[in-house]
């Protein structure tokens, strides 16, 4: 069908409109997400060897799915390694730069400690202790000088990741979409409608006590500790506050007695973020937290900050004349 001549001005404009929201929308990194895959061990992982760019962050991901350059599986000989582990919050999302991450931070601070330093970033959104368990029981531990598993207080009772997630769940997709304007609707505007349906159809679900899962993730941990001990590894604990932890005034996170107890009996060491965090003021604490999870930049820096005082300023590290 010919198109009249009285609609070329509307159809034109309309076409361009569209083009330029589709241009400024790729601009900022939409329709190039990091991609996923499902993995039977991990439940899911970043899929190997991708670098994005999303709202101006780079975003790398390495052959082992690590948010960190590729490295070589062997360690180099004078080389120090960290591997950590963890949720979102270690792994910064979209939001964050390579190297405003933790990892990417500690490194900067252990180079003054050693010439060679690789801190390897193993995080996914959702993950809990189990899919961190996962990733170590199917990978290893690199030939790690030591392991760190960053915990969070909703990680305590945080089940594993699905893998069933992937490429059905828009926050974590497995394919590049189309679009960029399709990845908005279906990451930003599309959850917003279907979370009143889903809300109704959780109930459904079998429920699982607190305490229940508590102890599931208490097991996996101390399966964690086993794996990484039998190859005399240093293992350390991050543990990570949430907003509700601090503000409006600091308080004890539910089970943290409990978690806490439990590495005192496994000997492991933790670096506190919560109870150094909770002598701070409020409005400190406030520019710390994008959300009710997440860090911001400036949180970042003083988790890098305390991370490296536990570790070299108080020589729990052997490569900071610490204890082997």
């Amino acid at each position: 069908m010919k198109l009249k001549p009285k609609y070329w001005m509307p159809a034109g404009t309309t076409i361009a409109l569209v083009g330029a929201i589709e241009l400024g929308l790729r601009l900022l990194g939409f329709g190039d997400p990091a991609l996923l895959q499902a993995d039977r061990d991990a439940g899911y992982i970043f899929a190997p060897n991708q670098i994005v760019y999303r709202f101006g962050n780079r975003i790398e991901y390495n052959q082992f799915s690590q948010r960190s350059e590729p490295i070589v599986d062997r360690k180099p000989e004078g080389t120090l390694r960290i591997l950590m582990t963890g949720d979102s919050v270690l792994n910064g999302n979209n939001t964050t730069d390579q190297k405003e991450t933790i990892s990417e931070l500690l490194e900067a601070r252990l180079a003054g400690v050693k010439p060679r330093v690789e801190v390897l970033n193993v995080s996914a959104g959702s993950w809990g202790i189990g899919n961190q368990l996962g990733y170590i029981r199917k990978f290893g531990t690199f030939d790690s000088d030591a392991v760190i598993l960053q915990i969070g207080t909703h990680d305590l009772l945080q089940p594993p990741g699905s893998s069933s997630r992937v490429g059905n769940d828009p926050l974590m997709p497995n394919r590049k979409p189309l679009l960029a304007v399709q990845e908005v609707f279906e990451r930003h505007f599309w959850p917003q409608v279907s979370s009143f349906f889903e809300s109704h159809s959780a109930a459904a679900a079998m429920p699982v006590s607190e305490a229940e899962r508590f102890g599931q993730n208490m097991q996996k941990l101390e399966e964690i500790a086993a794996l990484v001990r039998a190859k005399n590894i240093p293992l350390f604990v991050l543990y990570t506050p949430d907003r509700a932890d601090l503000l409006p005034q600091p308080n004890r996170p539910k089970f943290k007695a409990e978690f806490f107890a439990r590495l005192k009996v496994l000997q492991i060491e933790v670096i506190d973020i919560h109870e150094g965090w909770s002598k701070l003021q409020a409005r400190r604490i406030e520019s710390y937290f994008r959300d009710g999870v997440h860090p911001t930049p400036q949180a970042y820096e003083s988790i890098a900050d305390l991370m490296f005082q536990e570790l070299c300023g108080e020589k729990k590290l052997a490569a900071c004349g610490g204890k082997k």
